[in-house]
């Protein structure tokens, strides 16, 4: 299993479909942004391929190439080491999503006017530019809403303009709501009546921080990183510091458990949960796997870290486990971790 963000250049193209005009290209090295742009020639050569292939009306969906991975819709490519198809066609629905929501599914389907698509487009950059990065969450891949587990969540659980207001430093409140109240009379009636007494609650959340779940919370000694999915809901909880400061780094931690993710996604467990299958996919639905685990390293006592993924129900945990875990015990703690887990998700 390769390490995704190790160095390598990822680069995001854009074209218009019927002339094959590039509208952007965006590029990230290392999950920073980057000046490097492709060749004229590449972009040409890339255009040509996908036009060939409509032509003669094949999809071509994707190509690897000794050192490149390339995802044709909007057109991706990316040199690092191990990159999954998955994270790049994920990475290309963000990107179309970003598109529509700033200039509009009219505007890119029916493009009247390639010069000012082009400039209508910059305001989705910084947003996009974004994605290309490297990310402290996992929604972008799981494409599931990042939650941290407050100690009394249920007091916050609370439809349609968008608004922030302050609470607390460092923590701010968006929510939807209706065309009243005006927004001069938000601070006295819904701030100070109703958030007032929630604030002490609030301020037990900030020091939640990467750990996002309770102090206190019961997890095992062994655990260096957990993902917990509800595939219905559409949450996800996910931590690589649950239990303070311990080798690997946390941005190692974090690449591991995507890559094992995007792994178990693949070749394992399907994507999300489906209607029951019936006649002669019912031999297939029976052999579908509910556990596996992987060991970096060697399988030697305290040497190579673990890897485990267990699906139960609607639910889905991947672990990361330190080196002193034994291999033979990877799934009745998963079964336990996934139990405690499961009131907070």
């Amino acid at each position: 299993m390769g390490e995704e963000g190790t160095g390598g250049t990822v680069h995001l193209l854009c074209l218009a479909a019927s002339s094959g005009v590039p509208l952007f290209c965006r590029s990230s090295r290392g999950g920073a942004p980057a000046r490097q742009q492709l060749p004229f020639s590449v972009i040409g050569s890339l255009n040509g391929v996908h036009m060939f292939g409509q032509n003669l009306e094949v999809q071509l969906s994707s190509a690897r190439t000794e050192n490149t991975t390339v995802v044709i819709t909007l057109i991706v490519l990316s040199s690092e080491v191990g990159i999954s198809e998955l994270r790049l066609e994920r990475l290309l629905q963000m990107v179309f999503g970003a598109m529509v929501l700033l200039v509009g599914l009219e505007e890119l389907t029916n493009i009247r006017n390639v010069e000012r698509l082009k400039k209508d487009l910059r305001a989705s950059y910084c947003l996009i530019d974004s994605f290309l990065g490297d990310s402290e969450l996992i929604g972008d891949l799981t494409q599931c809403v990042d939650c941290v587990i407050p100690p009394e969540g249920s007091l916050l659980q609370v439809p349609h303009r968008l608004l922030t207001l302050t609470l607390l430093p460092s923590l701010e409140l968006c929510l939807l709501c209706g065309p009243s109240p005006p927004l001069s009379q938000l601070y006295p009636q819904l701030l100070e009546r109703w958030w007032q007494p929630l604030l002490d609650p609030l301020r037990a959340c900030l020091p939640l921080g990467p750990r996002a779940l309770p102090s206190g919370f019961p997890l095992h000694t062994d655990i260096l990183g957990l993902l917990l999915l509800h595939l219905e809901l559409k949450r996800c909880l996910f931590t690589v510091e649950p239990l303070g400061d311990k080798e690997p780094s946390p941005e190692q931690r974090r690449r591991l458990l995507r890559n094992f993710y995007t792994l178990v996604t693949s070749t394992h467990f399907p994507p999300e949960p489906g209607p029951p299958e019936k006649t002669e996919d019912e031999v297939y639905q029976a052999q579908l796997p509910r556990a596996c685990y992987l060991v970096l390293g060697t399988e030697e006592p305290g040497t190579g870290v673990r890897l485990v993924a267990l699906q139960l129900g609607l639910r889905r945990l991947l672990l990361l486990l330190s080196p002193q875990s034994p291999t033979h015990g990877l799934r009745s703690l998963a079964t336990h971790t996934l139990h405690a887990l499961t009131p907070l998700l």
